[in-house]
């Protein structure tokens, strides 16, 4: 169990996202009161196993598997309302009814169907790589004070409007481009009215509702999506998401100040693996990178995406743990590495044979470095069974330790694989 004095917590990515984030939330929301997603939107995609049965959450948090516990998007979150009420659907086909339990805040943004269109635009000039889902232009236009928040669905009148000035933008937009699409305001409108009165049913100061429950001595979990290295200040710029995925961003996007965070758990495979473009220092041979794929499941939970795979990156985790404040770390995935005879760990970066000291802030240079390995001994044995770091063969534990001594951050929770008991708890945790 957690003490008391850590009763605000950051889950958050430590790597480019897909480190097992919502299986360490859905095993922790067992303890916690509520759960919080602060960031990103549908291109999200957190994967929860019970039993036989596999969910995968793209905005509502993950902590909604768990019975009794309250779950909140909040203000940082750019909401696609369809998608939110076609996941609250499936959830309820599964007999997990959200009435009650889940809350949107007023302040948060939506992201519609325009905001995929510009996309498509967007990604024809510049490959980044996105989910297509409309995540960018939804938060350009929040900074461009050209959003629709869920607050204003309140007031029909004024929401046309905002959707007649922002569709004769967007319809400029796609001429420009020369792509053959409109936008149609009654397509727009049929599609909020649609989704109104319930979003509206679920919409509330979400803020002060985490607030309260503070005072109330609620334990509470930050959820963060994506991971670290997708964070659109510190991470590998432009190979980016849109929005703050850091310790940071949990503040602002949750709407409470950071003195009311107690500590942050970073979420990390045991290897590495990134989906779209930009660099990736420590990606393995197409061999092995294909063995690290099939052993370990690597497809987008969103997109079916195949993702790029290769070995722990000390130097990533290092500089998410600078950034993030992190106070420990989740390890997943180990049991992906059972069958490998030896396991590469990338312990720093050269360039033109020199140590690298500090994380590049320059993709161009990251694509240059060379890591550097340190080779260690594969356990050569399925560990899907341990529930304890005892019951791990030695040249695990080993990995772990060394993990730990690369980093400088405790481990306090292994995964040794999909299934909700699957957890190690490291130190009574």
């Amino acid at each position: 169990m957690f003490s008391d004095s850590r009763r605000c917590i950051v889950i958050t990515g430590a790597q480019w996202g897909d480190e097992g984030k919502g299986k360490i939330v859905d095993v922790l929301a067992e303890q916690a009161d509520m759960v919080v997603r602060y960031q990103g939107g549908a291109n999200a995609g957190h994967t929860v196993v019970l039993g036989s049965r596999e969910t995968v959450l793209h905005q509502v948090p993950s902590g909604i598997l768990q019975p009794d516990t309250t779950c909140v998007i909040g203000n940082g979150v750019v909401l696609d309302p369809s998608t939110l009420m076609e996941e609250i659907a499936g959830l309820e086909a599964q007999g997990i009814w959200v009435d009650g339990r889940l809350f949107v805040s007023e302040r948060a943004h939506l992201v519609l169907p325009y905001h995929r269109l510009i996309e498509r635009g967007l990604e024809h000039r510049q490959k980044i790589g996105t989910t297509g889902k409309g995540i960018g232009p939804a938060y350009e236009a929040k900074a461009g004070r050209r959003g629709i928040r869920v607050g204003d669905l309140r007031n029909r009148d004024n929401l046309v409007k905002l959707l007649q000035d922002r569709i004769e933008l967007v319809n400029q937009y796609l001429r420009v481009f020369q792509l053959p699409e409109r936008c149609s305001l009654d397509e727009h409108l049929a599609l909020l009215d649609s989704v109104t009165p319930r979003l509206l049913a679920m919409a509330e100061d979400t803020g002060a509702m985490i607030h309260q429950r503070l005072r109330e001595g609620n334990f509470i979990l930050l959820e963060g999506a994506q991971g670290s290295m997708l964070d659109i200040d510190h991470g590998t710029y432009p190979f980016v998401t849109s929005s703050s995925t850091t310790a940071g961003g949990a503040s602002t996007g949750a709407g409470i100040g950071p003195t009311a965070i107690n500590g942050v758990l970073g979420v990390v495979k045991a290897y590495t693996t990134r989906v779209g473009n930009g660099p990736l220092p420590t990606e393995a041979d197409q061999e092995r990178a294909e063995v690290l794929r099939s052993l370990g499941g690597e497809f987008g939970a969103t997109t079916g995406r195949a993702r790029r795979c290769g070995w722990f990156d000390t130097p990533v985790v290092k500089y998410a743990a600078r950034i993030n404040g992190l106070t420990e770390l989740a390890v997943t995935k180990l049991d992906v590495l059972d069958s490998l005879d030896s396991v590469p760990v990338c312990i720093g970066y050269e360039l033109e044979g020199r140590a690298v000291d500090t994380f590049p802030a320059d993709v161009d240079l990251l694509e240059q470095v060379t890591p550097v390995y340190e080779v260690m001994e594969g356990w050569g044995r399925q560990i899907s069974d341990a529930r304890s770091l005892a019951e791990l063969p030695e040249q695990a534990r080993r990995y772990l330790r060394r993990i730990e001594e690369l980093v400088e951050v405790p481990v306090r929770y292994v995964s040794v694989g999909t299934g909700r008991d699957q957890i190690i708890r490291v130190g009574g945790h």
